[in-house]
């Protein structure tokens, strides 16, 4: 698969419906689970590309590492990285921003004045 056949591609995250299963007692250890694994399935999937063009670059005699160093990017490669980390941040923030969606839509102006309420109750 190249680059350009990813980028025709439309990017779609589908939320999950229903609760989901917790596995951890202390909260937001699950998120934070989520969260590691999506970084290590990316850690993974690097590793493995950077080892194959190294190993291709080394069979034609060229030196990354060399170039790497002095590597100048214009404008639309930057403009392209942080087009990749921000939908990298959108999956690896998911299961928090789902669930911050899932309380603003449950928050109701009853419950806002209700948990006032309370607090000034002490």
């Amino acid at each position: 698969m190249t680059t350009t056949d990813t980028q025709d591609r439309p990017h779609v995250v589908k939320d999950a419906k229903g609760k989901r299963p917790v596995f951890y007692e202390a909260p937001g250890m699950d998120q934070a689970m989520s969260m590691i694994m999506v970084l290590a399935n990316e850690i993974s999937v690097v590793h493995d590309r950077l080892d194959s063009v190294e190993r291709v670059a080394a069979k034609h005699g060229i030196d990354f590492a060399a170039g790497i160093e002095t590597l100048e990017l214009d404008q639309a490669a930057l403009e392209t990285r942080e087009a990749w980390r921000q939908d990298f941040l959108e999956r690896l923030f998911y299961l928090m921003r789902k669930d911050a969606q899932e309380a603003g839509q449950a928050a109701t102006h009853e419950g806002y004045r209700s948990t006032i309420a309370e607090i000034a109750e002490g």
